[in-house]
């Protein structure tokens, strides 16, 4: 039920943001200005849960250090989705999403944290199910196809053209390369928070301090990026209610949550629902934006949802595998027989 709310506000975030910069909100001040509201609603947390005795590991500076790059993929993953979402569509961004699962799976295999046997048919699985998304997201991105479902209202404002390009489909092609950049460093955002709970197992502090670094980065690169004072200044539109959205329901509620399933599941079982963003996103498009629904883009996603599955069906195969010959199924399943009250409590734990 969590990554579900996590991936339907993901969604809900992509389409409020690509409102908002349909009307004219620059980027880099939108991600500055929701990742201090962030800061400001998470800084009662470390105050509060220092105070608990015991409660807290010692923040160290080596785990700082470490959060410190977590916030800085973190920022490099914002720019990539609203530069991405900004040229493309919440659609696309969200097909591109389902290639996360392949993505830490290759990571967890050079990080050492996933065991690859060539010969067992879940790898292979797993193997196959990693190239078929990555082919999926080709299709997705170099592909357009004709429009199969059109909106009864047109797009209030026609896609920007970045000045090197000439073609909408080039300006697609463009959002869609960024929005697989946005899928990796989720996946290497995975990968780095999975090392960082084992050694500091607080996610409201984390998710403070991670921000805190953010807010620091993102007001640097907006300083030097955006010149003009008009956009550094709110007005009570769309753009605002972007900020708000971002920084109270996406940035604490979603990615503490998320954060908090990563710990409670680990990085591969918080991979498995993004799925789920293709039909958040296509459906919450088509009433708010007005977009279109391409034939490149559905085969693109059925492509990687296909080959996220088998990347799911090898990993479940080879935990089922390890059961298996550690004895602990069998030894399990026979105990809670002879004993029904073991059910509830192997079902609790």
């Amino acid at each position: 039920m969590g990554m579900i709310m996590v991936v339907l506000v993901q969604t809900s975030n992509m389409v409020v943001t690509k409102m908002a910069m349909s009307e004219g909100m620059n980027k880099y001040t939108m991600v500055f200005y929701s990742n201090a509201l962030s800061s400001l609603v998470l800084l009662p947390c470390p105050l509060i849960i220092s105070r608990r005795p015991g409660s807290c590991p010692p923040l160290t500076f080596s785990v700082l250090r470490k959060i410190f790059l977590i916030a800085l993929i973190g920022l490099a993953c914002q720019m990539c989705e609203y530069v991405g979402m900004d040229y493309s569509s919440p659609v696309l961004g969200m097909a591109m999403m389902n290639l996360i699962p392949a993505f830490t799976f290759i990571l967890a295999i050079i990080s050492r944290m996933e065991k690859v046997n060539w010969k067992s048919s879940s790898s292979q699985a797993k193997l196959v199910g990693t190239i078929t998304s990555i082919l999926g997201a080709f299709v997705v991105t170099l592909y357009k196809g004709p429009p199969i479902l059109l909106s009864p209202s047109p797009p209030p404002v026609q896609p920007r053209h970045p000045p090197f390009l000439l073609s909408r489909q080039s300006n697609w092609i463009l959002g869609g390369f960024l929005l697989v950049a946005e899928a990796f460093l989720i996946s290497l955002w995975f990968i780095g928070q999975a090392f960082i709970l084992k050694d500091y197992p607080v996610v409201m502090n984390l998710m403070f301090y991670s921000t805190f670094f953010s807010t620091v980065l993102s007001g640097l690169l907006s300083f030097v990026t955006v010149r003009e004072p008009q956009f550094w200044i709110l007005k009570v539109n769309i753009g605002l209610i972007s900020i708000l959205y971002s920084a109270l329901v996406s940035g604490v509620f979603r990615a503490s949550l998320c954060t908090w399933c990563l710990k409670k599941t680990g990085p591969v079982y918080v991979s498995m629902f993004k799925p789920l963003g293709v039909v958040f996103a296509a459906g919450l498009g088509f009433i708010f934006l007005g977009e279109m629904l391409y034939l490149g883009s559905i085969i693109g996603a059925i492509v990687i949802v296909m080959g996220f599955y088998g990347v799911m069906w090898g990993k479940s195969k080879e935990e089922e595998t390890t059961i298996e010959g550690s004895g602990v199924g069998e030894s399990l399943a026979s105990s809670v027989h002879k004993t029904p009250l073991l059910q509830n409590k192997a079902s609790s734990v």
